[in-house]
């Protein structure tokens, strides 16, 4: 619930320090609003001071207390000081924190400093009703746009808290609050409180040279800065209040920093955590895979993949892609790739696992048109042999032991997961050879550019690099990493899809 405005009233001349011979303002119609202007005409001025058509430099100040009513300062002797006097008059909190303001944006004021910035809020926490504070030099500072609330308790300041206040000025010599011994005890606690219920704001900490050692101990505590009440001045309360904004605006920055490096280097963590370490124990198999995810800054992508062997010495293989490239997308690859998994250790493979993962993504995906492509290899024992299953996904390219590598049958390539609710995927037997490398990969590997035209790698684009990197003599990853530079370079530059590469060689020594 928004927070009233409270009513406002002028600060004659006065009681500013200025001449006493100017007259209140007397002209403003009942019902006008609010906000309240005193015109800046030169000291010693005598007279009704008269507001020009046009005025260039002007204060407009909000003194107020919590309740809304208007602030009397009296003097000493209980009287209103709202008549001339002999002389200047001392100020009051609330005047000195008007000062405070003034200071701390005066020079957009000044001719030649620039333009005029925008007001200020000060709150001021102070109990002194007879305004001890000695700083009649900053009354005479360039005028500015001020607005400043008062509250003589911390019950006052929290109803007078607001997002649009920029600088707290408060007095260390408040009671403690709460009836709590150990914040009775506590030299500090009126601090402690003032920084828990406004942790987004500036706080100055005004003390007595009495107590010298408070001050430091403010800062530590987390003021921006502390003042000693009886060396006030223009200069050091100017540099203070300057200070104090800017500081907390930039330990804000720097905490907002640090936070969202820490987010990302705990996102980093998970999405590592969730890319599949093979399980290859005891298989006379290398294995090498890429990674690249197209979201930018992101580990993990659309694009997924998992190796593992079976207690019967079949090692399985998979490889697939998500369409789209957010973090729902990814999400879902993770959860499919899960899912293969367990049913594999199951004993499920072909037609009957791709059915059950269809399943899985039926029940996971966030839109009923999200479809993933997955083709799935599972190598015999003796590695000579291997099941393909096709899901909408591009074949394997293989290299068998004296032959150019080529892609492996995709005649009977079946629909992509989530399209066809009572698709079938047939599962095709292929021979594999003695000695062979397997390469699956995501169509982020071939749908790469070929110069500055439309035109796309393809898979005969990829099997012609792939053969001239085999003839250079490049296997496992040193082959996976010149085919991922290469593609980049004729793409010319990164892709913009994500891209999994898998790579498992079968090199059998030949006997004579």
């Amino acid at each position: 619930m928004p927070v009233p405005i409270p009513r406002q009233r002028v600060i004659p001349a006065v009681e500013n320090g200025h001449d006493g011979g100017a007259a209140p303002r007397t002209d403003r119609p009942t019902g006008s609003p609010t906000d309240t202007t005193r015109d800046t005409a030169p000291r010693g001025t005598t007279g009704p001071q008269t507001e020009p058509a046009t005025t260039t430099e002007q204060t407009t100040t909000d003194v107020t207390d919590a309740t809304g009513a208007p602030r009397t300062t009296g003097g000493p002797d209980g009287t209103d000081r709202t008549g001339a006097t002999s002389g200047p008059a001392a100020p009051t909190a609330a005047e000195a924190a008007e000062a405070l303001a003034r200071i701390a944006a005066g020079s957009a004021a000044h001719p030649g400093s620039g333009p005029a910035s925008t007001a200020l809020t000060l709150l001021v926490i102070e109990d002194d009703p007879a305004g001890s504070l000695n700083i009649p030099s900053l009354l005479d500072s360039a005028e500015l746009t001020v607005r400043v609330r008062t509250a003589r308790n911390l019950t006052e300041a929290e109803r007078l808290l607001t997002d649009d206040v920029h600088c707290i000025l408060l007095d260390l010599a408040l009671p403690a609050p709460g009836p709590r011994p150990a914040e009775a005890e506590d030299e500090l606690a009126v601090l402690r409180h003032v920084l828990r219920l406004a942790p987004r704001h500036a706080v100055l900490a005004l003390t007595g040279a009495e107590n010298s050692a408070r001050g430091p101990e403010a800062v530590r505590v987390g003021a921006q800065d502390f003042l000693y009440r009886d060396e006030l001045d223009g200069r050091l309360l100017s540099r203070a209040v300057r200070y104090a904004v800017e500081r907390k605006r930039a330990d804000h920055a720097q905490r907002q920093l640090t936070e969202s490096r820490l987010r990302a280097q705990e996102n980093a963590r998970l999405e590592r955590g969730l890319l599949p370490t093979p399980l290859l124990e005891g298989a006379p198999l290398r294995f090498a895979a890429r990674y690249r995810p197209g979201r930018s800054r992101a580990l993990l992508g659309g694009d997924f993949y998992d190796t593992v062997r079976t207690a019967d010495g079949t090692v399985h293989a998979m490889i697939g892609d998500v369409c789209g490239h957010g973090p729902d997308e990814a999400a879902l690859g993770v959860e499919l790739r899960i899912a293969w998994r367990a049913l594999t250790f199951a004993g499920l493979c072909g037609d009957q696992l791709l059915s059950t993962l269809q399943k899985v993504l039926e029940n996971e995906r966030s839109d009923d048109e999200i479809f993933a492509t997955l083709c799935t290899v599972d190598i015999s024992p003796d590695g000579r042999s291997a099941g393909l299953c096709l899901a909408g996904h591009p074949s394997p390219l293989i290299a068998r032991q004296g032959h150019l590598a080529e892609l492996l049958p995709y005649d009977d390539n079946g629909p992509a997961l989530g399209l066809l609710p009572q698709a079938r995927w047939p599962r095709r037997q292929v021979e594999l050879g003695r000695s062979w490398s397997l390469m699956l990969y995501t169509d982020g590997l071939i749908e790469g550019r070929i110069g500055a035209g439309n035109q796309r790698l393809g898979q005969d684009g990829m099997v012609s690099l792939v053969r001239g990197l085999l003839g250079q003599g490049l296997r496992g990853d040193a082959l996976l990493e010149a085919a991922m530079t290469e593609v980049r370079a004729l793409n010319g530059g990164e892709l913009t899809d994500d891209v999994a590469v898998l790579l498992l060689d079968r090199m059998v020594p030949t006997t004579r």
